[in-house]
């Protein structure tokens, strides 16, 4: 069973929900797939017990000893990212236009290297992430070789938990894909609404299967009815509404898991809702 986790914006409480199901479901894979902003693994001392190098894009690289000045790469060059032979690396975005119209065969491209890929072993289950290079570009291509990595364990594993970027991007749309089903995390604003609304037409683009969850549904619930009747006009199901409930800043700072606190209503919330999920929705 694979379930991935999605919002279409940052801040909604994805990571938390996330980290609490694969609390709940312990021998579970997690794929931290926000690779901008790897954080699952935070919460835990656990043990990498694989790394490796990830490149995901090239960068050109210009040979002095050949190069003759003649200007033809800054012409091409889109990005203004090469000028007289010399490369700015923060702008090359490896299109290798000037490699081509090099007369001199002075440009080639060099790979650069993306992120390191940790595989993290602990009490929950082994989880898969990322950290990134300064610069680096959170791709989808980097997205699908954590999920490579992790298939080798789900046969044994009841569920793979992913949890995805914000947004619609690239990264976004190799974390839904080949899902069983996806969670959406929302929140009762008008960019919450707003951005809901994308990322469920993202969905419905690949035909995956979308739940969705209410987070903080408290803190404006005109909004959240508004929400509720899209999914309704949809046919969306809504499998939970969380509370807004201060002790989830604790949670994160104290680097605890929230459903670990048992005068949280929102862990009572997220128990509720994964046992929502769980008799109705998937099969573990």
């Amino acid at each position: 069973m694979k379930l991935g986790i999605i919002s279409g914006k940052g801040g909604t409480g994805k990571t938390t929900i996330a980290i609490s199901i694969a609390e709940l479901e312990k021998g579970s894979i997690s794929i931290d797939a926000d690779v901008d902003a790897s954080n699952m693994f935070l919460y835990y001392d656990g043990e990498d017990v694989d790394s490796e190098y990830f490149s995901g894009t090239s960068i050109a690289k210009v040979d002095p000893d050949i190069c003759i000045q003649c200007g033809q790469c800054n012409q091409v060059c889109k990005f203004d990212a090469i000028d007289m032979g010399k490369v700015n690396p923060l702008k090359c975005e490896g299109c290798g236009a000037c490699k081509i119209i090099c007369p001199v065969d002075a440009i080639s491209l060099v790979e650069e290297k993306t992120a390191d890929i940790y595989e993290t072993k602990t009490p929950i289950g082994r989880i898969f992430r990322a950290d990134m290079e300064i610069g680096g570009d959170g791709s989808g291509l980097l997205v699908s070789r954590l999920r490579k990595k992790a298939e080798k364990y789900e046969p044994e594993s009841g569920i793979t938990i992913l949890d995805g970027s914000p947004g619609v991007g690239c990264a976004v749309i190799a974390s839904i894909t080949n899902n069983d089903k996806v969670l959406i995390v929302t929140e009762p604003t008008k960019s919450g609404k707003e951005d809901f609304i994308r990322v469920h037409q993202l969905t419905e683009h690949f035909g995956i299967d979308s739940l969705v969850c209410i987070n903080k549904y408290d803190i404006n619930e005109d909004m959240t009815l508004e929400i509720e009747n899209y999914c309704k006009d949809k046919g969306i199901p809504l499998v939970g509404k969380i509370p807004f409930d201060e002790k989830i800043v604790e949670s994160i700072n104290d680097l605890k898991p929230i459903i670990h606190y048992e005068d949280s209503k929102a862990n009572f919330a997220i128990r509720d809702m994964w046992k929502t999920i769980k008799e109705n929705y998937i099969n573990i």
